[in-house]
């Protein structure tokens, strides 16, 4: 079993090394969401229905808590652009990842709605299986092993502490 579980644990890790390496430039990239590190300006100019009320706007544009600032002489004013309601046309900035980073945040986020969500849940599942088989690694017997315990209960203390305080 010790041998088996070390090979499966070896060939696994090599398996998902850039899988590794991509969630982990996402995660952190995705630190930074709140902020506009990375990101590049973009301008674009939309038609949408003439009649589109305030609270859609948002929606149809893709822009979350969009919030009319003004309107006046027909064109609503919000942060990053205007709203032409008697043409439709709307012309707006919005701050985004280069193209590569976005994939790569989407993949990171993907929800069960997304069809890649199971790469996710593939990728959850295989951290757990290192987390176990890692205990295969060494005897139970022996001083690295033992240690092991003593990192892994720190580790988890300090997960513990992190989370609730």
């Amino acid at each position: 079993m010790n041998k088996k579980m070390r090979i499966y644990h070896r060939y696994l890790g090599f398996f998902l090394a850039g899988i590794m390496a991509v969630y982990a430039l996402s995660g952190i990239v995705l630190i930074f969401r709140n902020t506009d590190f990375l990101k590049q300006e973009n301008q674009y100019t939309k038609s949408i229905p003439a009649d589109t009320k305030t609270e859609m706007l948002g929606r149809e544009l893709g822009i979350k808590n969009l919030k009319v600032t003004k309107t006046e002489e027909g064109i609503m004013y919000f942060k990053g652009g205007e709203f032409n309601t008697q043409t439709g046309e709307a012309t707006y900035t919005k701050k985004e990842l280069p193209f590569v980073l976005d994939k790569m945040v989407h993949l990171h986020k993907a929800n069960s709605d997304r069809p890649l969500f199971f790469l996710n849940i593939f990728f959850g599942l295989s951290l757990l299986f290192f987390v176990i088989s890692s205990f295969w690694m060494f005897t139970p017997k022996s001083s690295v092993f033992k240690k092991g315990v003593y990192f892994t209960l720190a580790g988890l203390a300090f997960a513990l502490i992190i989370i609730f305080v």
